[in-house]
């Protein structure tokens, strides 16, 4: 699967999450940051030149930023993503690590996870505010769905955890692979990793739901996960921004849930809603 990157420099009095946020609303999946700028990346098969290109002219006639696309071949990404891959420690008990790292002694959780593109390594601030939140909760003996998986890394802490069953979903279907390799890599092949979206939900109620997607799907797809909770069931979600908080907040408690918590990391945000 080939990737296109796009590169924004120059920014003058502007807000790069703010990029980063319409970006991912036009399906940019992962990005990255530097003191000259934003890389951004899209599945090449999503990509519509027209709308992201009609918002970064108007960005950059305000704000005078440069900007500039490549496609990035599958295998060249991987080895850049490999190269660049560092062992990531959440809350000093769960090491989230590549298959090259040595383990650590004593930490609680260990997840090995092949850094390909899919999303879920960690080091983005949404991944690790949900391992941060799921670690938290009470898992033992729990039924947990993972939806917009990616890597699975969730999904993997929650088996280690010690959750009676353990279904992850994901649309794309590099993360469904990488996921797969991902349950084998951890003995975690008791986890049914499915293809798909929330139309394909398996084997409901369960008592707590991850989701880590984006803002849009999360307000689409809120009131289907709210209806596969059980009772006193929790949702815990990320993936979106504390400027979109009080949007997710009013369809969480039009859907019969309520607010619990949240935690923020560089504006992103992850929060639990209990039904």
């Amino acid at each position: 699967m080939d990737y296109i990157e796009v590169s924004i420099t120059h920014f003058t009095g502007f807000d790069p999450e703010i990029v980063i946020a319409e970006l991912a609303e036009l399906g940019f999946e992962s990005f990255t940051e530097s003191e000259s700028g934003i890389q951004g990346f899209i599945r090449e098969d999503t990509f519509q030149e027209g709308p992201v290109t009609g918002y970064l002219e108007q960005v950059s006639k305000e704000h005078g930023l440069r900007y500039s696309f490549q496609k990035i071949a599958a295998q060249n990404w991987n080895a850049i993503w490999e190269s660049a891959y560092e062992p990531v420690t959440i809350a000093g008990k769960c090491m989230v690590r590549a298959p090259f790292h040595p383990p650590v002694a004593g930490m609680p959780y260990e997840i090995v996870i092949e850094p390909r593109m899919s999303f879920g390594t960690a080091h983005h601030e949404t991944t690790s505010l949900m391992l941060e939140l799921l670690m938290l909760e009470e898992v033992k003996g729990k039924r947990v769905l993972d939806m917009g998986c990616g890597t699975g890394v969730l999904a993997i802490l929650a088996h280690k955890m010690g959750a009676a069953q353990v279904v992850a979903i994901d649309t794309d279907d590099w993360a469904y692979s990488n996921a797969l390799d991902n349950m084998e890599k951890n003995d975690a092949m008791a986890v049914a990793v499915f293809q798909g979206d929330a139309g394909i939900i398996p084997m409901p109620p369960y008592d707590i739901i991850i989701a880590n997607i984006n803002r849009n799907v999360l307000l689409a797809d809120i009131p289907v996960y709210a209806g596969f909770l059980n009772e006193l069931g929790v949702l815990l979600m990320s993936g979106f921004y504390e400027q979109d908080l009080d949007q997710i907040r009013a369809v969480s408690v039009e859907s019969g849930l309520h607010y619990v918590c949240h935690k923020s990391d560089n504006k992103w945000v992850g929060v639990k809603f209990a039904k």
